[in-house]
């Protein structure tokens, strides 16, 4: 036994750069994976999508691949098990399309019909691969336009304030443009893999997911069981970016082991999650902002219009980014779907953000040149004091001290503002910039922390490390709060029996998870202070911070920054090369400087990726895409990605009892906008539809940019 008085001051953990505590084990292979995992008896289950994009199926001719060598079950409408959709989870109502096999009706291209179970994934595949299933195929319609007939505004989609066409009618400066982005696709190193099985009447799940609670209470529903007879675990993830919540994987992997009465694994293939684990909807967006001879916004209309299935409603935010970054007079912001025959599409980092910025910043920047104004300078003119639509304070707003230490940083003052000045021989040179805003909210969550017999601790939450260090995150949190070294706590993770805790998702991770340790790990501290011995079986304190995050303060809460880039455009091959790119971030409380750079330097390679490379083209004559795989989907590579600096100021709130904001999305906003500022400030051409690709450059040519019909030039094919 060891006495209860070892937790004298030892502090310092949080704010240290620390090294992945699980970082051996990954490196070396000990790490593994839901994909990876053994398990005695375990089948292997492999899907078989549909060929069309409408319809319904016929037929399904199985007895040839019953009688293939290992497989044991076909499983389909005709056979699978009924599951219950008519609930309300943890994100509301759940997307019908997990409950595979209900039916014979087909929504989409790439929707599954069949799951083929057999000895090994090789004999699966074989044998799905062979699966005959006929079709009464309908007509179908997969193209997605701006204001196309079907578009509709979802209940709670607006939000408004004052007379917007008044003040655009009486506003010196207008500017009135349209942006597009296309379709983009998570593409995470680890597909999607599940395990399940039925051990001492419980269902267990190995699953690699963002939250074991979101799946365990999902499973629990569309099965009918109950809670606690659930068990999922995700002990480690290889990317998630939104994309890993409940998808048809897990559901399948149950029905089959209820079925065949052993372990059943199903991993998707890169080809399958293109069409089965969600997507970023491609937008329209429409942006007018009315503005003073001075450049204050009289107003600012924002209208964004996105896709989604037929069978569930997914709106993509994008014009919700604006409703607290500028003052305006007049407010009017919107975002409407239209209903197509394609899967439903879903979270992707900084969903809403990420697209809306880039469409907001890029229209602010077209309104400082129109107005003469530096844009920096622009965006400081229209800054609010309050929330611009809420009227709630700010819980901190540094977004000026970001713009400051970024533009010196930067050397932004040196800057001249005429466009298509700067060249290096055949390159176009430019610089350009965009202001960033996410959401922090926290989820409550539970915590236990153990002090242990042997001196240590003992951390257990359902915390998902989807890869951003959230396992180190907590053990630096743990160790400042019990006033020891990080090498004496011992984090776990990612089991659905630890409790009730936050998903890794929205930037609220760390901050809903580091509250609910803080707030257990202080009370383990104090009741050791009152000396004894730790028994053998330790002692444990338990925290639940419900009651907490509800008596939260109404505030605007929200991490900010500026993001920096400067191009280099080929006048002969129409190239687009980002040269350099900085990003200085208002993020709270930064837990560890080396993973907390690590996200934010990685949300902005995405952008550069956004702005440059990603396009997922959907065929409309099969409905289906072009080419879904990693050759044709092209995101940045090494040689894409120059020298990105990322870093922070500081960003006290003295009321928050957290202080973490998150940085896992603020990353990727307005970096595609800044870059896209850039290739304008290079050639005197803007370009609104995203990817910026060399041919749409070549298309467009280049001007001074000096009048609006010179900044219009590009072309949305």
């Amino acid at each position: 036994m060891t006495t209860a008085t070892g937790t004298s001051a030892v502090t310092g953990a949080v704010g240290t750069a620390h090294t992945r505590v699980e970082g051996l084990a990954k490196v070396t292979g000990a790490a593994r994976y839901a994909g990876e995992i053994p398990f005695a008896e375990m089948a292997h289950g492999w899907l078989v999508l549909s060929t069309i994009a409408r319809g319904r199926i016929s037929a399904i001719e199985e007895d040839a691949v019953l009688a293939m060598p290992g497989v044991l079950k076909v499983l389909h409408h005709g056979n699978a098990p009924r599951v219950d959709t008519d609930y309300t989870g943890l994100l509301g109502r759940p997307d019908p399309t997990i409950a595979v096999f209900q039916n014979d009706c087909v929504p989409y291209l790439g929707w599954p019909v069949a799951l083929v179970v057999a000895e090994t994934s090789e004999q699966a595949r074989e044998a799905a691969e062979a699966l005959v299933v006929r079709y009464e195929e309908e007509p179908h319609d997969v193209v997605f336009a701006a204001g196309r007939p079907g578009t509709y505004t979802p209940d709670g989609s607006a939000a408004e304030k004052g007379d917007v066409e008044a003040e655009l009618a009486a506003s010196e400066f207008v500017v009135d443009a349209e942006y597009t982005t296309p379709e983009e696709h998570h593409t995470m190193l680890e597909p999607h893999a599940a395990m399940a099985r039925w051990e001492d009447g419980r269902l267990e799940v190995v699953d690699s997911n963002q939250s074991t609670m979101w799946v365990a209470g999902e499973l629990a529903n569309l099965f009918s069981l109950d809670p606690s007879s659930v068990r999922v675990r995700s002990e480690h993830v290889g990317g998630g970016f939104g994309s890993k919540g409940v998808r048809v994987h897990q559901v399948c992997a149950v029905m089959a082991t209820t079925a065949i009465h052993r372990p059943v694994r199903v991993v998707l293939t890169r080809r399958q999650m293109f069409s089965l684990t969600g997507y970023r909807s491609p937008t329209a967006q429409r942006v007018r902002l009315g503005a003073d001879p001075d450049g204050r916004l009289r107003a600012f209309a924002h209208e964004s219009q996105n896709l989604t299935s037929t069978v569930h409603e997914f709106v993509e935010p994008s014009a919700t980014v604006g409703r607290v970054m500028y003052d305006a007079d007049a407010h009017h912001t919107v975002n409407r779907v239209v209903r197509l025959d394609v899967p439903t599409p879903t979270f992707m980092r900084a969903p809403g953000e990420a697209p809306g910025s880039f469409a907001m910043e890029c229209a602010l920047d077209e309104l400082a040149e129109q107005a003469g104004i530096d844009p920096i300078a622009l965006r400081v003119r229209n800054e609010p004091d309050v929330g611009p639509l809420s009227g709630l304070p700010f819980s901190s707003r540094n977004v000026l001290s970001c713009f400051e230490e970024g533009a010196r940083r930067f050397g932004w003052a040196d800057r001249d503002p005429r466009p298509g000045v700067r060249r290096d021989g055949r390159w176009l040179l430019g610089t350009g910039m965009a202001a960033a805003a996410f959401p922090s909210n926290a989820l409550p969550s539970t915590a236990s922390v153990t002090a242990e017999a042997d001196g240590t601790f003992t951390v257990r939450i359902n915390a998902a490390d989807i890869g951003t260090g959230a396992r180190t995150a907590i053990t630096q949190i743990a160790a400042d709060a019990l006033r020891v070294s990080p090498d004496r706590v011992r984090t776990r993770i990612a089991d659905s029996d630890f409790g009730p805790a936050g998903i890794a998702g929205g930037s609220m991770g760390t901050r809903s998870w580091g509250w609910a340790v803080t707030v257990a790990a202080d009370e383990l501290r104090e009741r050791l202070a009152l000396g004894g011995t730790v028994p053998p079986e330790g002692i444990t304190v338990r925290s639940d911070t419900t009651e907490a995050v509800g008596a939260l303060a109404k505030k605007e809460r929200h991490s900010f920054g500026a993001q920096f880039a400067e191009v280099a455009v080929d006048v002969a091959t129409g190239e687009v090369r980002v040269r350099r790119m900085l990003g200085i971030f208002a993020a709270g409380r930064i837990i560890n400087p080396l993973t907390a750079r690590s996200q934010l330097v990685g949300g902005m390679i995405w952008g550069l990726s956004m702005a440059l490379h990603e396009e997922a083209v959907r065929d409309a004559a099969s409905g289906g895409h072009v080419s879904p795989d990693l050759a044709g989907y092209h995101f940045a590579a090494n040689a894409d990605v120059p020298v990105i600096e990322a870093d922070w100021v500081d960003d006290v709130d003295p009321d928050d009892p957290v202080g973490i904001k998150g940085v896992g999305e603020i990353g990727i906003v307005g970096a595609a906008a800044a870059i896209a500022n850039a290739v304008w400030h290079a050639t005197g051409v803007r370009h609104r539809h995203l990817p910026i690709r060399p041919d749409r450059v070549l298309t467009a040519g280049t001007g001074t940019g000096s009048a609006p019909d010179t900044v219009t030039s590009d072309v949305a094919g």
